[in-house]
């Protein structure tokens, strides 16, 4: 009885929450207008009542055939045609609150030294980065409550990040949004292309944001859309072929990141004739584009070079080589030769760079982060009542193994799962163990893990790498 009453509970909140649906057009109430009410909940809009009506009155129907086939529509359950619109394609309704209590309070809003405090804890170094988004997003939040009264209307602060693969441009946004709590969607820019071809439309990163925001556009219109591998979107050169996913996707994204109105399914990438439209407001969603840019580098040089290569005291063409913040060093000049059209590039005015990770740095975000893998490993087997510790030594052994590899951060996850596996397979086998000590030796192959019994403070028996 009990479970009946939720049940009832839930669908009466269900109804009121969830505006309704055209049966036929999938439209909702919000832009079809008030709905008809028909038996076993099937609701229509006033068009497609009147489109009905219409085609009766010029003779469409046969009648007699329509009186004959009505004992067979019996056959249909109506009510199971209606709830076939699954959870995540029902449209929330709009709230209209009073002033007093707005929806996203600006007083509740951190200040930028309190969301780059909040990001210290989960990312390491980038400190540039981390200061400049931080001002950025409190600056775009306080521009949506802004009052326009006075003439003075703020521009939008869209992000564009520069940064090596595996810096953290992603980890640095979903931290980002995780601190504000605002729904955040992060999408690829190499699935995009130009609308009418195989692939996702442009609207659909505003269509994965509502889904984030759980279907209310009210929190959709606050969120925050990450675009990654925006570096992919540059104009081709030397191509006879159409470029429907180059700089045809950034022309289309121009009015999404200045603020339009986008019509965008519910709980779909695509629209068709089976899925309700809902319209989302671009205007105050904060849009952050990023992307290693793999050749913008050269590009840098060749402009330093160019400016350093005069007079007697001209510095070496090998002088930015080596250079680990040259990416800080990029003007909009250098993005659009490298093929960003310069109206994109207008509406992206914070440009920034994350630099490289250093040895030293892997080594912080092994342990230092709030998250790091090294917690991770040891609230593991922590579960099984074993400690887990780890030699300097051998961090920086993992450390100097991810530079090797080239890919960032994400080098140190893989390295690690290769010599924990044995370790996570052999410990719940003796329970008389009681701490495990990563050595160098382990890491690199030419020995093993320190094993310690319980109660034991020195090693017991060393394990040799099989």
């Amino acid at each position: 009885m009990a479970e009946d009453k939720k049940i009832e509970g839930d669908t009466a909140k269900d109804g009121d929450e969830y505006e309704k649906v055209c049966f036929l057009c999938r439209r909702p109430e919000s832009k079809a207008g008030k709905m008809i009410a028909l038996p076993n909940n099937i609701y229509i809009c006033p068009d497609c009542m009147q489109k009905s009506f219409d085609s009766m009155t010029n003779g469409s129907i046969n009648y007699n055939d329509l009186l004959a086939n009505i004992p067979a529509l019996q056959i249909f359950d109506l009510n199971s045609l209606q709830n076939q619109v699954p959870q995540r394609q029902k449209i929330k309704k709009k709230k209209h609150k009073k002033k007093a209590s707005p929806a996203f309070d600006i007083r509740k809003l951190p200040a930028p030294h309190k969301i780059k405090a909040g990001l210290d804890e989960y990312v390491i170094g980038q400190e540039r980065a981390k200061k400049a988004i931080s001002v950025a997003v409190y600056n775009h939040y306080k521009r949506i409550h802004a009052d326009p009264s006075d003439g003075v209307e703020i521009e939008k602060s869209n992000m564009l990040m520069l940064g090596p693969t595996g810096s953290g441009k992603t980890y640095l946004v979903q931290t980002l949004a995780r601190i504000l709590d605002v729904p955040l969607a992060l999408t690829d820019a190499t699935s995009l292309t130009e609308a009418g071809y195989i692939g996702d439309d442009i609207e659909s990163v505003v269509s994965k944001l509502l889904a984030a925001a759980g279907n209310d556009v009210e929190r959709a219109e606050r969120g925050i859309i990450f675009i990654d591998e925006i570096d992919k979107l540059a104009k081709k050169r030397n191509t006879n072929q159409r470029d429907v996913s180059g700089e045809a996707v950034q022309q289309g994204m121009l009015r999404l990141l200045e603020g339009a109105d986008v019509e965008v399914p519910v709980g779909a990438n695509s629209k068709n004739a089976m899925v309700p439209l809902t319209t989302v407001n671009t205007r105050n969603i904060l849009f952050i584009c990023g992307g290693a840019f793999p050749e913008l580098p050269d590009i840098i040089k060749v402009r330093l070079n160019k400016q350093a290569s005069i007079g007697f005291q001209a510095d070496l063409k090998d002088k930015y080589d080596n250079d680990k913040e040259l990416l800080a060093k990029v003007t909009v000049e250098d993005l659009r030769k490298f093929g960003m059209i310069p109206e994109f590039l207008g509406r992206l005015p914070i440009i920034f760079a994350l630099q490289g990770l250093t040895e030293d740095m892997l080594v912080q975000i092994l342990k230092e982060p709030r998250n790091a893998i090294l917690k991770q490993y040891g609230k593991l087997l922590a579960m099984d009542e074993v400690r887990l510790e780890f030699e300097e030594e051998a961090l920086r052994e993992i450390a100097r193994q991810a530079m090797e590899k080239d890919t960032g951060a994400r080098a140190l996850r893989a390295i690690i799962e290769e010599f924990m596996l044995d370790i996570m397979f052999e410990i719940p086998k003796d329970d008389s163990i009681g701490e495990v000590i990563i050595t160098k030796e382990y890491i690199t192959k030419t020995g093993g893990p320190r094993i310690l019994l319980r109660g034991q403070e020195t090693p017991l028996l060393e394990t040799r790498q099989p």
